[in-house]
């Protein structure tokens, strides 16, 4: 049993080789938070919050209080605690740790999923289908071992593109977890109304109202797919096909759409896939 409690604690400290968090204290992070236990971001590191959460779960289950995620305490978490990821195949209704493991890993490889809640439903198994054809898997919507295997063993996708900053400006967020989500782009806080500049040359495949959330949105592709995109603006320079030269006018700031105040987010796709957009940037 012992033996068995190093192993887990051991998974949960380890850094992944891509950089990210660790998907399996993502999990952990999203059972606590289902128990109002945690109330920081779901970003995959054991910090002293999620140290301190998983203290009081244990105090509230009468468990030894020394802060081992071992089998008492995932148990503690009722569903949310178990399996591990790859214990089972994963599709539609399954709900439990591996869940919210997978919903990590689809974020972070550019697929992101809604609220990271350990709930496998119809926008997860979008998510895995889209990833599964990205990744030249069979598209089926289950993620099996084939999946997950490449989900953790494959790299971060990035940009083979350098791009130009879209606004001369200071990032507000970036790119990763945010609460219980995450940001699939960066934001770049500017006064509604500040010009907006194409990252690079590429032809203009969308220009106009984006009912998703991205309100006023124009995206540009530039070859060996990559894709940029500019949302939500408070009007549209360009029209869809019509070739936009680098640092061309795209449109302005604004904040339509799931907005609380004038940004621009700024968010990078390779074949589909969100990628940081930082990492493409000077």
């Amino acid at each position: 049993m012992r033996a068995l409690a190093i192993l887990i604690l051991a998974l949960l400290v380890a850094v992944p080789a891509h950089g990210a968090g660790n998907p399996e204290v993502a999990a952990l992070q999203v059972g606590l938070r289902a128990h109002g236990l945690y109330e920081g971001t779901v970003d995959g590191v054991r910090g002293p919050a999620t140290a301190q959460a998983v203290r009081e779960l244990q105090r509230a289950a009468g468990l030894t209080v020394d802060g081992v995620v071992g089998p008492q305490t995932r148990k503690a978490l009722g569903k949310l605690g178990r399996p591990g990821l790859g214990a089972r195949p994963l599709s539609a209704g399954r709900i439990g740790w591996d869940v919210a493991a997978l919903q990590f890993l689809l974020a972070w490889h550019g697929f992101p999923s809604g609220q990271l809640d350990g709930r496998f439903g119809a926008r997860v198994e979008t998510a895995v289908r889209r990833y599964q054809s990205w990744a030249g898997l069979a598209a089926d919507g289950v993620a099996g071992p084939a999946t997950i295997a490449h989900l953790r063993s494959a790299p971060l996708p990035r940009s083979p593109l350098r791009l130009a900053w879209p606004l001369a400006l200071p990032v507000g967020d970036t790119f990763g977890p945010r609460g219980d989500r995450f940001h699939a782009g960066i934001d770049i806080p500017a006064a509604a109304g500040t010009p907006v500049a194409a990252a690079r040359a590429g032809t203009v495949v969308f220009a106009g109202w984006d009912a998703g959330g991205f309100g006023n949105l124009v995206v540009i592709a530039h070859g060996r797919g990559v894709e940029t995109y500019y949302a939500h603006l408070s009007s549209i320079g360009v029209v869809a096909g019509e070739q936009a030269a680098l640092g061309e006018l795209v449109g302005r700031v604004g904040s339509t759409g799931h907005s609380t105040g004038p940004h621009l987010h700024f968010e990078v796709r390779v074949r589909g896939a969100s990628v940081d957009p930082l990492r493409a940037l000077p």
